[in-house]
């Protein structure tokens, strides 16, 4: 791995931080980016984009942003991605793919490296003659966004979930602010949209559907088989998720312990990672559930655990647009969602899947025992979801519209 790409170590001392940031740029040499000019010297040449997340881990605002940064058409723009942290699993992705990856090490926006790392961002626009920058989650929207204004070039920001009691007050204020200087915001549900238009006050010409998408190489029905860790179910209901509150996967749970008599060998799994996870191991505990409830590490191999699972289970009580979900919709799952967010714009009641009221159990343990009664409006739901997530949120269709937004800003 080139070392300009490689993470780095970070000094911690007021001083040293300052300096590390302003000396960061000069890790990234020319060497270590793609080569971008075409062969005619006549033709036009790729705009550098600045695509920005906190962190390269495993989160969904980090897998937009890989899944874009891989699928631009080179011939059009040249990605590049900025982070505060340059470590994880979509690092070296990126980095396999040979996009350079740049690290503004953020600590805290009152620390002296925040202000290092935004004269490092300015000189990173200046030096490789970035024409737009992007974020795509809240705090890089904070720090990017004003950064790519102040360098007179356009800033679009990112609001993938509602502003609700999940944000610090400090953060909404700072939103607000940065509304204002926006060049588009981007909301990846009509939801999302309606809430900053009817609930925030932001005009309608600002913001930008683009709804996410799922590559069908990786995610897709066939060859659905159980992992090793599940090859003794008959049938499994389950979740691929970050542990967080509103995930609301203490429902889930309490469902599934009201409805696990109703099939032989049925089991629970949830698969993720989070600050919930001691408090769904006591509520396994306390329901008895440690023969017929797995709960998974996080993984890469998301599509083999998709795949390895009947009827998946989205019962959040404050989401936007799950990647997860439309990641099981594509492998082929039979879907239940809450009625939150985007969920029902994914989800055709009655017709790809089910839906219930967040935090409703009840209607939770009427949904499944409906598909898991009848096996084949089971198969029915996950054959229209496969096909609604292949031919409606195609990683195609999301690439193709962000590329039109960054066309219509770079005119």
């Amino acid at each position: 791995m080139d070392s300009a790409l490689a993470p780095r170590a970070i000094c911690m001392s007021p001083a040293r931080e300052s300096h590390q940031a302003d000396a960061m740029l000069d890790l990234v040499t020319a060497s270590s980016l793609p080569a971008s000019a075409p062969a005619d010297p006549a033709a036009p040449q790729p705009a550098p984009v600045l695509l920005m997340v906190r962190e390269l881990s495993v989160g969904g605002c980090e897998r937009d942003l890989t899944k874009i940064a891989a699928h631009i058409d080179r011939s059009r723009f040249t990605p590049h991605v900025g982070c505060f942290i340059a470590e994880g699993l979509r690092f070296d992705e990126l980095t396999a793919l040979k996009i350079p990856v740049v690290e503004f090490p953020v600590r805290s926006f009152g620390s002296l490296s925040a202000l290092g790392a935004a004269r490092a961002m300015a000189r990173y626009i200046r030096a490789h003659g970035i024409r737009l920058v992007h974020p795509f989650d809240v705090p890089t929207t904070l720090f990017g966004v004003p950064i790519a204004r102040a360098c007179r070039i356009p800033g679009v920001a990112s609001q993938l979930s509602y502003r609700n009691h999940l944000y610090a007050s400090r953060d909404l204020f700072l939103l607000g602010l940065v509304d204002r200087i926006s060049s588009k915001i981007v909301v990846n549900s009509k939801e999302i949209q309606r809430h900053l238009i009817e609930e925030k006050g932001i005009p309608r010409d600002l913001t930008y559907l683009c709804y996410n998408g799922v590559d069908s190489r990786e995610f897709h029905p066939e060859g659905r088989q159980r992992l090793p860790q599940l090859s003794d179910a008959k049938l499994v209901i389950g979740i691929v998720c970050v542990l967080r509150e509103e995930k609301g996967l203490a429902v889930l749970i309490e469902a599934f312990s009201r409805i696990r008599a109703e099939h032989d060998s049925m089991k629970l799994v949830i698969v993720g990672q989070g600050p919930m996870r001691e408090k769904l191991e006591t509520l396994r505990d306390q329901l008895g559930l440690q023969n017929q409830m797995l709960l998974a590490p996080a993984t890469s191999e998301v599509a083999a655990w998709m795949r390895s699972i009947d009827i998946f289970v989205l019962p959040s009580t404050s989401e936007s647009f799950s990647n997860s979900l439309l990641e099981a919709m594509a492998c082929g799952c039979c879907v239940i969602g809450s009625r939150v967010g985007g969920t029902p714009e994914l989800i055709c009641d009655q017709s790809s899947g089910l839906l219930f009221n967040a935090g409703d159990v009840d209607g939770l343990v009427e949904c499944l025992r409906k598909v898991v009664r009848d096996e084949s409006l089971r198969n029915r739901f996950a054959a229209a979801a496969a096909h609604r997530a292949a031919t409606e949120f195609s990683i195609e269709r999301a690439v193709q519209r962000t590329e039109e937004l960054y066309a219509s800003l770079l005119r």
